[in-house]
C-alpha cells in the first residue's frame, strides 16, 4: 500500500461515530491499509480525501462483486501472495457448466440439484456458486432461454459464455437481474463485448494468449472505462494454468503491475475429459490464486472435498475458528439432565454437539473459552486446566439451571479430575471418551 494506517488516519474526520463498523477511526485507518475495509464505508470523509485516499485504499487486485439471488459474492482483493502472510479473503467461486443444447428436464434436473448440493461444516454453509452457461451451437433464443432458467429456478451466479456478441447479448438481457459476467473479450472483440460490458454495467473476462497480449487487452479494456476484469490467460493445460496464475498474482502484488491487478478464471472442465483429473486441476487452481473455477459436472463426490479444501485455505490462520463460550441445550434438557464440557474450538464443537443430538440425550453442553484451543492442545497450554474449568462450572450459570451436580469432562483432559474435584468439592467428575463416536453410547449409560 502507498500510505501507512497513520497516514490515512490523518485525513480521516476522526468523529470515531463507528458507523463504518469500526470502534475508532484509527481502527478502520488500520484495516484500510491493510486492505480490510473500504473506504466507501466512511460517511463523513471528505472529498478532498476522497481523491488522495481512493488509489492508495485499493487493494493491488481488484475486489470483484459478482450477484447471485439474494447476496454477492465476491472474487480478487487480495493483498498478500502467500497465505500466512496474512489471510486470504475473498474464497475461489466454484462453478457447474450449463450447455445451451441441453433439453428443458436436464437443465431442471441440474439447477434442481445444485440447489440442493450444500453441506453444514463447522458452521459454514459449503456450496457452489455459479453456473456458466456455455454456447454451444450459436442459438441465441436457447442460449437466452438457459440464462433465463438459472434466474429463475436457481439463486446461481452466471458467467455467459460465447464468441459471438449477439449471443452474449440475449443471454445477459435475459440475466440482467443477476448481472451476469461476460465470457469473453478477446482482441479480437474486445470493443464489441467491452461495450456490451459497459453499457449493461456488467463484469467481464479479458482473454488473451500470453502476458503481453493480455496484459494488453485488460489495458484497452481500462481504457473503456471498465473496471470490473476477470483475467483467463488461455492456457489449458494446468502446468501452464499454474505458471500464469502465479505470474498474474505476483505481478500487482510484487511489482505494481496494474494491468494484472484483476482476479482469474480457470476451467478445469476444458484440460481434460477424465472426472478425477478433473477435480485434481480444479484443486491445483483453489490452492494457487484461481478466482473462478470452472467445472462440467457439479458432482457431490468431487465438490465436498474441494469445498472442505477452500474452506481450509481461505480460514484465516492466525485466528482459529472458534464458537462463543456459554451453556448450550442440547435435545431439551431439564433441571435433571447431564452436563458435559468441552472448548470452543468449532471443529471440536460440532462434532461433539453432533453426536450428542445423535444421542438423544438431553443434555448441558458447557463450552469454555480456549481461544478456540482444541481439547488436548487446550489442556497443554494450561487454558483447560482444573481450576479454569471449575471456575467457569461456578460463573456459567449452569447452576441455575440444573440440579445436577455431575460434570462429564473429556477424555483427552483427564489428567484435570483432581484439581476439578478439589475446586468443585460438591461434583462428581465424570471422565468421558476421547473419541466423539463413543459419546453416545457413554451419555446413554449415566
Amino acid at each position: 500500500m502507498a500510505l501507512t494506517g497513520i497516514a490515512i488516519f490523518k485525513m480521516l474526520p476522526k468523529t470515531n461515530c463507528k458507523e463504518c463498523g469500526f470502534p475508532t477511526c484509527l481502527a478502520f485507518a488500520m484495516a484500510l491499509a491493510s486492505g480490510k475495509a473500504e473506504l466507501a464505508a466512511c460517511p463523513y470523509v471528505s472529498e478532498e480525501a476522497k481523491e488522495k485516499l481512493s488509489a492508495a485504499s485499493a487493494p493491488p487486485i481488484r475486489p470483484v462483486k459478482i450477484d447471485m439471488k439474494d447476496a454477492q459474492i465476491t472474487t480478487g482483493g487480495e493483498t498478500v501472495f502467500f497465505r500466512h502472510e496474512k489471510t486470504f479473503f475473498n474464497p475461489t467461486i466454484l462453478a457447474g457448466t450449463l450447455n445451451s443444447d441441453l433439453s428443458d428436464a436436464d437443465i431442471d434436473a441440474k439447477l434442481s440439484a445444485f440447489m440442493k448440493m450444500q453441506f453444514e461444516r463447522v458452521g459454514f454453509n459449503l456450496r457452489p456458486q455459479m453456473f456458466v452457461v456455455k454456447d454451444v451451437n450459436g442459438d441465441a433464443a436457447k442460449f437466452a432461454a438457459v440464462a433465463k432458467a438459472i434466474v429463475d429456478k436457481s439463486d446461481a451466479a452466471i458467467v455467459l459464455m460465447s464468441d459471438k456478441v449477439e449471443v452474449l447479448k440475449a443471454g445477459a438481457e435475459a440475466a440482467k437481474e443477476r448481472k451476469p459476467v461476460l465470457y469473453a473479450a478477446t482482441a479480437a472483440n474486445a470493443d464489441a463485448v467491452g461495450g456490451l460490458a459497459k453499457e449493461m454495467g456488467l463484469p467481464v473476462v479479458a482473454k488473451a494468449d500470453g502476458y503481453d497480449a493480455l496484459a494488453e487487452l485488460t489495458t484497452k479494456l481500462t481504457g473503456m472505462g471498465l473496471q470490473d476484469i476477470i483475467l483467463d490467460s488461455g492456457a489449458r493445460t494446468i502446468k501452464q494454468v499454474l505458471q500464469d496464475n502465479i505470474a498474474i498474482r505476483r505481478a500487482p502484488l510484487l511489482a505494481q503491475f496494474k494491468p494484472f491487478g484483476f482476479p482469474t478464471i480457470n476451467l478445469p472442465c476444458e484440460m481434460t475429459d477424465d472426472p478425477m483429473k478433473e477435480a485434481l486441476y480444479a484443486s491445483i487452481c483453489i490452492a494457487k490464486y484461481g478466482g473462478i473455477v470452472v467445472l462440467k459436472d457439479l458432482d457431490p463426490t468431487y465438490i465436498f472435498p474441494l469445498l472442505l479444501q477452500r474452506l481450509n485455505i481461505y480460514t484465516d490462520p492466525q485466528r482459529p475458528m472458534i464458537v462463543t463460550p456459554g451453556i448450550y441445550p442440547l435435545n431439551n434438557p431439564d433441571e435433571n439432565s447431564i452436563i458435559a464440557i468441552t472448548t470452543n474450538f468449532a471443529l471440536t464443537y460440532f462434532i461433539v454437539t453432533g453426536e450428542i443430538e445423535g444421542s438423544k440425550v438431553p443434555t448441558w453442553l458447557l463450552i469454555k473459552d480456549t481461544e478456540g484451543l482444541s481439547v488436548m492442545t487446550a489442556w497443554a497450554a494450561g487454558k483447560f486446566s482444573g481450576d479454569d474449568v471449575g471456575m467457569f462450572v461456578k460463573k456459567c450459570g449452569i447452576v441455575d439451571k440444573a440440579k445436577t451436580r455431575s460434570l462429564i469432562i473429556p477424555g483427552y483432559a483427564a489428567a484435570i479430575s483432581g484439581d476439578l474435584e478439589e475446586e468443585l468439592p460438591d461434583w462428581k467428575i465424570l471422565i468421558g471418551p476421547r473419541e466423539a463416536a463413543h459419546i453416545p453410547a457413554f451419555f446413554k449409560a449415566q
